[in-house]
C-alpha cells in the first residue's frame, strides 16, 4: 500500500501546477498501484459508495444521441483544433455547433428588430 496523499489546493492554478510537478510521482505511483492489483474501475460514484457518502443524482434530462456524416478532412482539423484546446474532439463540434446556432439566432433577432 502507498501512503501517497493528495494534498489542499488553495486554486485551480494551484492543483495543475502540482500535478505538472508531480507527474512523475503520480506515474510511479500509478504503476506500484497496478503491480500491487490496486487498480479499479469505476468513477466518483464508486469513491462516494466507499467511504459511504451520498452520491447527489441529478434529475438532467439526457441529451439525445445525433449521428451525421462529416468530411474526413473536417473530423481531421476538428481533432487538431480540440487537441489544441485539451478537448476531445466530439465536445469540440458540439462547442462549434451550439456557437454557430447561437449566432444565427442573434443575427435573426437583430434582423427582426
Amino acid at each position: 500500500m502507498s501512503n501517497f496523499k493528495l494534498p489542499k489546493f488553495a486554486n485551480e492554478d494551484e492543483e495543475a501546477k502540482w500535478w505538472y510537478e508531480n507527474r512523475e510521482l503520480i506515474s510511479d505511483e500509478f504503476q506500484k498501484a497496478a503491480k500491487e492489483g490496486r487498480l479499479r474501475t469505476g468513477g466518483i460514484r464508486r469513491l462516494f459508495a466507499e467511504k459511504g457518502i451520498p452520491f447527489p443524482e441529478t434529475k438532467a434530462t439526457p441529451t439525445p444521441t445525433t449521428t451525421i456524416r462529416l468530411d474526413p478532412d473536417d473530423i481531421a482539423k476538428a481533432r487538431m483544433q480540440a487537441a489544441e484546446r485539451g478537448l476531445r474532439y466530439q465536445t469540440y463540434l458540439k462547442m462549434i455547433i451550439h456557437e454557430a446556432l447561437r449566432k444565427a439566432e442573434e443575427e435573426k433577432k437583430s434582423a427582426a428588430a
